[in-house]
């Protein structure tokens, strides 16, 4: 039997609505309009300190007005090199008020990875750390940046926290001396010292459909691409969260912002929809399990985007008993695959609902969830969102597939990007009549669930047998010792590939290849069992905690060719 239209939208709760009305206002407009309903709520909390969202809109206007006048034009991008603080949100805003259009750089990117984006993106002005001034100030030579705007992590703290990364250790004052000499770079406290009100700011109207921003992608194979996204794109998809968290009420929620609005899933499930739901922000600049739990217990926050590995780690503390976690109400979690056993643990622990979503960097992100306050489906995405269209299609004949037939996943709705940044070929293989090409295997059932069964490129083909990571990896995240796994296709000169699997053990246990075996042959095919099992330490991972199951198979075949 063949999909039928949108058969999922027969599973919605009345609650929420298939089709949802959208704004035609930009990202910029909607924060003004936020900023007179709320002026007094808070908006963003950082480590001891707040602030109102009046408070942002002003000094996003101080900042609006001061890259208009060191020369940005209506288009001209600028690089935002932040971690997760007030300076990041004001800066985002800031952008878009004065037309541009936001570029997320990560703090950790090395010069070579910066100096990569830049070129791409051809930012003409950078807000970063002062502390990450000498990595930037080699790159700007080769790159079309004409303004370095520096800000401290210690800006919007009540008294200084040394908690961000290991690198910055350097001495401030120096850094400051080096920087007060640069004619071309500018200080943030100094810009927001200056007099510049809303009044003597103009900001002329422009439509919704121009680009708010350009998400580099993780760039696992070939280099990275610049996803443009409209200011019409993350609106809409920030829209349909807040629909999707129907029980959630505007203006009195408070959002945990730990995944890095560096990645487009914190961005816009934290920044953009607090700012347009009225809620506030509880930001912290990195993951830590200590400062998420001791925050979470003293701030009280109610919603908690976040990722399997955050939820792992969290659950994992053994303190956690020491915290009271019972204010989370509803949290989606993104950029991996979520184990069942996770899922239920954290949902006893917290009272809280906790369910798996799906999305991509090309679509804003989000396409798919699980319903938040009713049944979930075990193993599955869930369904499209709102005015969400999907599909899978089929291997063979390229049309839409049968029911639960594996195939290629396709979205479409007004999240889907624009396009790729100065790449229409590029653009072209992916977007077709308005349909995006995921690269995810997955099938629909007969009530229009989706389940991903793995990346295209993920795809382990062993002595000509298909085998699907996930499906492994769900086994052994089964097994009482273990923490975190990934699995992954390795060389094998008789199979062709085989399949490994990287453990990472709980706290204070013990466990061998035997005994992983074993476990696994009870669930699995003897074609989809580990031939290799690796115990580590801890799994290389993004900064948002995607595992980088690539960065391994990389590394076994460098270590296949050293061999030979």
């Amino acid at each position: 039997m063949e999909q039928d239209e949108k058969v999922w939208i027969s599973q919605y709760p009345k609650e929420i609505s298939p089709s949802l009305e959208y704004s035609t206002k930009n990202l910029a407009q909607l924060f003004e309009e936020v900023t007179q309903k709320y002026p007094e709520k808070f908006a963003v909390h950082f480590l001891g300190k707040r602030m109102t969202f009046r408070e942002l809109y002003e000094q996003s206007i101080q900042l609006a007005a001061y890259l208009k006048e060191i020369g940005m034009n209506r288009g001209d991008r600028v690089a935002i090199m932040l971690p997760n603080c007030p300076q990041a949100v004001i800066s985002f805003y800031a952008v878009l008020l004065a037309g541009g259009i936001v570029v997320e750089t990560n703090p950790l990117y090395t010069e070579r990875e910066l100096e990569y984006q830049m070129n791409d993106s051809g930012a003409k002005c950078i807000i970063s750390l002062d502390l990450l001034y000498p990595r930037i100030s080699k790159v700007k030579a080769v790159t079309k940046i004409e303004h370095i705007i520096t800000t401290s992590i210690k800006d919007y703290l009540p008294f200084p926290k040394n908690i961000l990364y290991p690198f910055i250790q350097r001495k401030q004052q120096q850094l400051t001396i080096s920087i007060e000499q640069s004619k071309t770079t500018h200080l943030f406290p100094f810009i927001m010292k200056r007099k510049v009100g809303e009044s003597s700011f103009t900001s002329e109207p422009y439509s919704n459909e121009e680009i708010a921003l350009l998400q580099y992608t993780g760039g696992t194979t070939g280099f990275p691409k610049g996803v443009m996204l409209t200011h019409k794109n993350l609106a809409a998809n920030a829209t349909m969260c807040a629909h999707w968290l129907y029980q959630c009420k505007p203006g009195e929620e408070k959002v945990l912002g730990i995944i890095p609005f560096f990645h487009v899933y914190g961005l816009t499930t934290v920044l953009i929809l607090s700012v347009l739901q009225g809620y506030e922000m509880v930001l912290l600049p990195k993951f830590d399990v200590k400062t998420a739990l001791k925050t979470i217990d003293k701030q009280k926050p109610t919603l908690f985007p976040g990722a399997p590995t955050i939820y792992i780690a969290l659950l994992n503390d053994p303190d956690l008993q020491k915290y009271d976690l019972s204010s989370i109400d509803s949290c989606i979690s993104g950029s991996a695959p979520l184990p069942l056993e996770i899922q239920e643990k954290f949902e006893r622990v917290t009272g809280g609902k906790l369910v798996e979503g799906y999305g991509l960097t090309e679509t804003s992100p989000v396409t798919h969830a699980n319903f938040v306050w009713e049944k979930r489906v075990k193993g599955s995405i869930g369904v499209p969102w709102p005015d969400t269209d999907a599909k899978v299609i089929s291997f063979e004949t390229g049309e839409k597939a049968e029911l639960n037939e594996v195939g290629e996943i396709a979205v479409k709705g007004p999240q889907v990007m624009k396009g790729y940044w100065n790449r229409p070929e590029e653009t072209e293989v992916v977007l077709r009549d308005g349909w995006l090409l995921t690269g995810d295997l997955g099938y629909m059932d007969e009530k229009g669930y989706f389940y991903i069964v793995d990346r295209k490129k993920d795809m382990i083909i062993a002595g000509g047998y298909n085998i699907y990571p996930r499906e492994v990896e769900e086994v052994l995240y089964e097994h009482e010792k273990v923490q975190e796994v990934v699995v992954a296709g390795v060389p094998d000169p008789y199979r062709g590939e085989t399949v490994k699997a990287y453990i990472v053990l709980k706290n204070g246990v013990s466990c061998t290849e035997e005994e992983l075996n074993a476990f696994s042959r009870r669930y699995l095919a003897a074609y989809k069992v580990p031939r290799i099992y690796e115990f580590r330490d801890e799994l290389p991972k993004t900064a948002v905690g995607k595992i980088l199951r690539r960065a391994l198979i990389e590394e076994e075949k460098e270590k296949q060719k050293k061999a030979t």
